[in-house]
Parts: structure tokens; C-alpha cells; sequence
């Protein structure tokens, strides 16, 4: 199974890589931009990871393959550029969720390796599956997907959690890992195609009022005065 997942995290690594670049694009970047972008999305939520359990070196390191799929998922988008140009505007959301799916499974199943609680596994399989495309989306001046209202912290941390019981109860490998993948990509997608989004709270600011507003209102019998006044200065006009 140790090959099956490390399938599944070069799989991530290019989808995630693939978002980068066509986020690029659209920002109107050069191809070393389109490779920064590419690079922090793929492998920069697996960094994160590594450096805060402690693992050194990081994963890329040990293993440079992750570098040249990397190079290579950004030199075919530049053959084919005018394809990934004319992809819809839905394609970047599919394939980030895709690849957050992937990734959430990824960090929580390295972390349960390294013997990790539950509850830290299930953060780290979050923050492989978040901080790429943060990164990605601060370098594009764009506010994250993370911090806005729509459903897909979230999403990770479900599949994190779903991972951990399945491992709990001594699932085999690859049920947890089929359970843990739908549950997430499941909430993102559901998320994307039904605009779904938790509750927001914020506090509502009402505009200064003017002079005429803050005024005291006129009773009734004021305002019939202020009617015929009103009648007798277009009388005296005409």
C-alpha cells in the first residue's frame, strides 16, 4: 500500500500544481510566476507539515521526483496554453477540491505514521490540504478559499476525522482511504455545485444619519401647516 500512496500524494502534487498554473494565467503571470505558483500549491501544504512534526529533511528533499513533476506539469501547460486558457471558470474550483482531497488523506495518514493523537493527525491532514493554496492565493492577491465563508477547511477536516475512525476501528488501508476521500471531495463539491456556505457573522454597521434625519419629526397638525405655507408661496408666485 506504501506505493498506492505514494501515487495518490504525485497525483495531488500535479492537480494541485495544475490549479496553481491556471490561477496564473488568469493573473497574467510570466512562466516563472506560473512555476512559483505551480511549486507552493504542490508541495507547499506538505512542507508546512514536515516542518511542524518535525521531519527532516522535508519529503521533497528526501525525494526530488516531486520537483520535476512539478517542472513538468508546468512545461506541458505552457505547450498547451491556449487549452488550459479556454477551461471554464468552474475547472480551478474541481481540481483544487480534487487535489484537497487527496492531500487531506495524505497528511493525516503521514501523521498517524509518526505517531501522532487523532486530533493532531487530523489537523496536519487539513493543513496539507489548506496551506498550499493559501500561499497560492496570497502570492495572486486574492482573498483564500479558506478564510471566505464556503465550505472547505471544513471539508478537510471531515475527511480527516473520517480517516482517523476508519484507522480507530482497524479498517483496511484502503477503505479508510475510499471513505476519507469521498466524504471530502464529496462536501467540496456538493459546496461548489449547490453554492453551499456557513453562516457568516459579522456586525452590521448602519450609515451616519444626516441633519435632515436626526431632526425631530413634525406632528401632524405641523406638517398641514407646513402643506398650506407650502400652497400660498406658489400662489404668490403665479
Amino acid at each position: 500500500m506504501s506505493g498506492v500512496i505514494y501515487w495518490l500524494d504525485m497525483a495531488g502534487v500535479i492537480v494541485f500544481a495544475l490549479s496553481g498554473v491556471i490561477l496564473a494565467c488568469r493573473s497574467r503571470m510570466d512562466p516563472f510566476g506560473m512555476l512559483v505558483l505551480a511549486a507552493v500549491t504542490g508541495i507547499g501544504g506538505g512542507t508546512l507539515r514536515d516542518l511542524v512534526l518535525g521531519v527532516r529533511p522535508v519529503f521533497w528533499v528526501t525525494d526530488p521526483t516531486y520537483l520535476w513533476v512539478i517542472l513538468a506539469t508546468v512545461g506541458v501547460s505552457l505547450v498547451g496554453f491556449h487549452y488550459i486558457h479556454r477551461l471554464s471558470r468552474g475547472f480551478l474550483p474541481v481540481a483544487d477540491a480534487f487535489g484537497l482531497a487527496l492531500f487531506t488523506v495524505i497528511g493525516t495518514h503521514k501523521a498517524l505514521l509518526l505517531g501522532t493523537s487523532g486530533v493532531v493527525a487530523v489537523l496536519m491532514g487539513m493543513m496539507t490540504g489548506v496551506a498550499g493554496g493559501m500561499i497560492r492565493d496570497v502570492l495572486a492577491q486574492r482573498v483564500p478559499m479558506v478564510l471566505r465563508e464556503e465550505i472547505y477547511a471544513t471539508a478537510a477536516l471531515a475527511g480527516g476525522i473520517v480517516y482517523v475512525a476508519f484507522d480507530a476501528l482497524e479498517a483496511p488501508l484502503t477503505v479508510a482511504i475510499a471513505a476519507a476521500l469521498i466524504v471530502t471531495l464529496g462536501l467540496r463539491l456538493a459546496a461548489i455545485h449547490w453554492h453551499l456556505a456557513l453562516p457568516v457573522f459579522a456586525w452590521v454597521t448602519l450609515p451616519p444619519k444626516t441633519h435632515d434625519e436626526t431632526a425631530a419629526p413634525l406632528s401632524t397638525p405641523q406638517k398641514a401647516k407646513e402643506r398650506v405655507r407650502m400652497i400660498r408661496r406658489e400662489r404668490k408666485k403665479h
